[in-house]
């Protein structure tokens, strides 16, 4: 399962199309409110989450989504459910995916240094040891974030090889109509 955490302000550009994506090429994507059932986007949209965060089915996660614009990776950041996420999901051996301002956040405090991570999109001054490579960042040899509001489609893609294996993201994301 992908457990998409949704904070007051995050950002709704960024989030919502990768995740509609995942979707589209039949995968669980559950979303949870941390404040809350729905959850308000930095543009105010409002969200209606599928799960609340006492929720969670930790032992069910392979995979965590964290979005959030300048105020919501700054609550994703506050909230000690974004911690049990994270650690629930790398212990399982799964990988986090971390959307618009919350790599700047959360690679500040260190929490995606030397994780699995995929990032969406740049954020790389933010995060601890980047190194451009081509048109990717790479940050301790694991993160790799992906350039521009035009990559939500490889994001998608990048994430789904990393849970279904790189000989299953053709056929999945083959899925994907846009």
């Amino acid at each position: 399962m992908i457990l998409v955490l949704l904070a007051d302000g995050f950002e709704e550009i960024e989030a919502l199309f990768p995740l509609d994506l995942l979707r589209r090429a039949g995968l669980t994507v559950k979303t949870v409110g941390i404040s809350g059932r729905f959850a308000c986007g930095s543009h105010g949209v409002r969200v209606e989450c599928d799960i609340l965060p006492e929720e969670i089915e930790y032992e069910k996660i392979d995979m965590a989504i964290l979005p959030g614009g300048m105020p919501g990776a700054a609550n994703l950041d506050a909230s000690p459910v974004t911690d049990k996420v994270i650690n629930a999901t790398l212990a399982r051996g799964g990988h986090i995916g971390a959307i618009c301002a919350a790599p700047t956040v959360l690679g500040r405090r260190g929490l995606l240094k030397g994780r699995r991570a995929t990032c969406y999109p740049g954020f790389e001054s933010e995060l601890f040891g980047a190194a451009r490579t081509g048109e990717a960042v790479v940050t301790d040899g694991n993160i790799t974030t992906a350039r521009g509001v035009g990559a939500a489609k490889e994001f998608a893609k990048e994430l789904i090889r990393v849970l279904e294996g790189k000989d299953k993201v053709g056929e999945i994301s083959a899925q994907i109509v846009e």
